[in-house]
C-alpha cells in the first residue's frame, strides 16, 4: 500500500498526522500538488509537483495509483475514481469513501452544486474541529494496521 495526498487542499494538521505516520509505518506517502510545499526529510515522503489546472493533480493521482493504495482527499469525485480502481479514500475529516456509500456521497454533492449554481447560499464545511482530526488519526491507523496484518 502507497499513500497519496491530494496536497492542495489538505489541511497541514492532517498532513502533519500523515507524516508521523509515513515514518512510524515506513509507508512510501506521496502528496501531489500544483505548488511547491515544505516536505520533512523522510525516505518515506516525497512530493510530485504538477501543473497548475482543473484536475491536473488528480489525474496524477489516479494515473500513479494502484489497487489498494490509499487516497487522502475531500474531492468526492476523486474518490469515486478511487475506488473504481480498487483502491481506497480517505477524507480529511475521517470518513472513509466506499463502494457503498460513494454514490449517494457524489448525489449529495451534485445536488449542493446545483443549489448554489442557483444561487442559494449554503456555506461551507465547519472548520476541522479536534473530533474530526482524532476521527482521521484512528481511521488512518486502522487502515495501516490493516495492511500490515494483509502482508504477515
Amino acid at each position: 500500500m502507497k499513500i497519496w495526498v491530494d496536497a492542495d487542499a489538505c489541511p497541514a494538521v492532517i498532513k502533519e498526522i500523515l507524516f508521523r505516520a509515513a515514518d512510524r509505518a515506513q509507508i512510501e506517502t506521496t502528496l501531489v500538488a500544483n505548488h511547491t510545499m515544505r516536505i520533512p526529510p523522510s525516505p518515506f515522503i516525497k512530493l510530485v509537483t504538477v501543473s497548475s489546472g482543473f484536475d491536473v493533480a488528480d489525474d496524477e493521482i489516479v494515473k500513479r495509483l494502484e489497487a489498494g493504495d490509499l487516497v487522502i482527499t475531500a474531492d468526492i469525485p476523486l474518490a469515486s475514481e478511487v475506488i473504481d480502481k480498487q483502491g481506497l479514500a480517505l477524507n480529511p475529516r475521517g470518513e472513509l469513501y466506499t463502494q457503498h456509500n460513494i454514490k449517494s456521497i457524489l448525489n449529495m454533492r451534485d445536488f449542493m452544486d446545483t443549489l448554489r449554481a442557483s444561487g442559494v447560499q449554503t456555506g461551507g464545511p465547519a472548520a476541522l474541529g479536534q473530533s474530526e482530526k482524532q476521527a482521521f488519526a484512528n481511521q488512518l491507523d486502522r487502515l495501516i494496521t490493516k495492511h500490515h496484518r494483509s502482508l504477515k
